[in-house]
């Protein structure tokens, strides 16, 4: 591959030239280990990092069964909360299923997501994959917020002691920022991000587009895909650079 200079218009992102299209998006908080931290997911060297039901990361490579499991001891970690870059732009995480894919595709890969109704209209965000979903079907983008709602599965209680359906309902979670007052502290930045930068958006549509993951986020999961990954962050023009086959 050849390396390219690019003046890009917003933010500075390097285009990965792979998935795009129009999408759905829904929420979720289960703590479970996510299905991209188990070893061979991907290209990446290392699977994405989880942490024992203290929030202290795990150095297994992947190797400890999840808190969903009976007998498992590896958690989501607290800090693979979204949060916000500026007013219209935020990083986080999401469980992905993208319309001609598979695992080894978007393990660990990040998505520029363009939300297109709802109360955050127009802003932005990037996602890294780190999970599998699909109650939507394809191109289907379950971002992880705490206090989103367990759905299916719920290590929250073994690990944080939330209630047997996690907080608020099981699927969609809290109602209110109020809500979020009761939380674990590590968890309450998270849950705020939903009602304040997110303004509680109910399961926006999106279009997305793959993209070159942001250091910030690789920094906390720890999963880096080959030449997947750019020290930049969107705080206007700027030149970056851009991989091209």
């Amino acid at each position: 591959m050849q390396l390219a200079l690019t003046i890009l218009a917003f933010g500075g992102f390097a285009s990965a030239q792979g998935a795009q299209g129009a999408g759905k998006t829904t929420r979720y908080w289960d703590c479970c280990k996510p299905s991209c931290a188990w070893p061979g997911k991907s290209t990446a060297s290392t699977p994405v990092l989880t942490c024992d039901r203290n929030d202290n990361p795990l150095n297994d490579r992947g190797s400890t069964r999840s808190g969903c499991d009976s007998g498992g001891s590896a958690f989501m970690c607290s800090n693979q909360s979204p949060w916000a870059v500026n007013e219209t732009v935020a990083y986080g995480w999401a469980a992905v299923n993208i319309a001609g894919s598979n695992e080894a595709s978007w393990c660990c890969s990040c998505y520029e997501l363009t939300f297109t109704s709802g109360p955050v209209s127009g802003k932005k965000m990037i996602v890294q994959a780190t999970n599998t979903g699909g109650d939507l079907g394809n191109n289907h983008f379950d971002i992880a917020m705490p206090g989103g709602g367990v759905g299916i599965f719920n290590a929250c209680t073994q690990q944080y002691g939330a209630p047997p359906n996690g907080w608020g309902e099981r699927y969609g979670g809290v109602g209110s920022k109020s809500a979020c007052e009761s939380f674990p502290d590590k968890l309450k930045a998270g849950c705020n991000w939903r009602f304040d930068w997110f303004m509680g958006a109910d399961n926006p549509d999106v279009r997305f587009r793959q993209v070159a993951c942001p250091a910030a986020i690789t920094a906390k999961s720890q999963c880096v895909r080959q030449r997947d990954v750019i020290d930049q962050t969107p705080t206007g023009p700027s030149t970056v650079p851009t991989w091209t086959p």
